[in-house]
């Protein structure tokens, strides 16, 4: 058993989509077809939907009468009724079940409803604690999710573990003063290696409580 960082977490926070769960093929899904109804160029929107909230993306493209929260509401709603392939990271119901339960939540750029219903799909325990792009006013790459989360939890940012797969997650954890562990089993073959710790999945992956925290440690 070798730990993965030099230190103990007094706690840890995962971001949902592909960290947790992959539901890319659901959302690459119900966006294209948004993205086609508004003249996108499909193929090139489409990597730009990833860790980010949808009314945020939908806002950053400043598209002539349309009303972003009403659009970011119909996507939600799509997403929720498309629930077909969505399935857990490797390994990662196993390894939430190893962490004490006043000890991790989630931190999402999900609206709640469909956060839950992804994890309902995946097969996920339901986390105890659960911060949801409607809890924030700004969202990821800002730090707000990842801070309030690490608040909600009793615990300073910086004593917490952050996991995550997408670069605005990425740069909110940085950014909330936590280190980050990158989950990389759905990133693309031949994608840049993240400079942060990584792991593909939670195959091999442990977590053990050494009295002064949390020890994340490959087992083999």
């Amino acid at each position: 058993m070798s730990p993965i960082f030099d230190r103990t977490f007094s706690a840890f926070l995962f971001d949902l989509d592909g960290t947790l769960l992959t539901s890319i093929a659901s959302a690459e899904r119900c966006w294209a077809r948004w993205a086609g109804d508004h003249g996108l160029d499909v193929a090139a929107f489409l990597p730009t939907i990833h860790g980010k909230r949808a009314i945020d993306t939908i806002r950053e493209l400043a598209l002539p009468g349309v009303d972003p929260v009403a659009e970011a509401a119909a996507l939600t709603q799509m997403e929720i009724e498309d629930v077909a392939g969505i399935e857990q990271i490797t390994g990662a119901a196993a390894f939430l079940s190893a962490i004490p339960a006043d000890r991790w939540g989630v931190v999402t750029s999900a609206p709640r409803a469909l956060a839950m219903a992804r994890m309902k799909a995946a097969g996920l325990p339901m986390p105890p604690l659960m911060i949801c792009s409607e809890d924030v006013e700004v969202g990821k790459p800002a730090p707000d999710g990842y801070k309030m989360g690490a608040a909600q939890l009793g615990f300073d940012p910086a004593d917490c573990l952050v996991f995550e797969d997408a670069a605005a997650g990425i740069a909110a954890g940085h950014a909330a003063g936590g280190d980050v562990l990158v989950i990389t089993q759905t990133h693309a073959p031949g994608a840049p290696q993240p400079a942060e710790q990584s792991v593909v999945n939670y195959v091999g992956v442990g977590v053990r409580s050494d009295g002064a925290g949390l020890v994340i440690e490959t087992l083999t």
